[in-house]
């Protein structure tokens, strides 16, 4: 940008280093949109794998044991009463050092107690129901 030739020279001073400052602050700015957008595309992307883990056919995969249960118990025991009596898990407290220990938990109860839960969806409803707000 050029300036007239007449203007003071304190102006022209002022001028350029106001002109200067834009400069900074725009880089500034293209730096700051730059950090926001990385964020944003990595939050999403967190959110599309949180997405389908919620809307997977089966959270814990399900192998059939090598032996039954019921061959070891005599016939005259029920399922109910065969199977050890365990605590629910604890409700998840949405930190990452706990997480494992809450995946455990559950992955345990719905393999002892698979009579109770006739499709995947009941035990991802049923894991759900640990997610609490504190």
């Amino acid at each position: 940008m050029s300036l007239p030739v007449d203007i003071p020279p304190a102006v022209a001073n002022t001028l350029g280093y106001l002109q200067h400052h834009l400069q900074e602050l725009t880089k500034h700015q293209n730096a700051l949109e730059h950090t926001i957008n990385t964020t944003l595309m990595g939050l999403t992307a967190q959110l599309q794998q949180l997405t389908q883990l919620i809307t997977a056919p089966s959270l814990i995969p399900m192998s059939p044991p090598p032996i039954s249960p019921s061959s070891l118990v005599p016939s005259t025991l029920s399922k109910q009463q065969m199977r050890p009596k365990l605590p629910f898990p604890p409700d998840f407290s949405s930190e990452r050092s706990s997480s494992q220990a809450f995946f455990n938990s559950c992955t345990l109860y719905l393999c002892l107690a698979l009579e109770q839960f006739s499709c995947n969806k009941k035990k991802i409803l049923w894991t759900l129901a640990f997610f609490k707000d504190r």
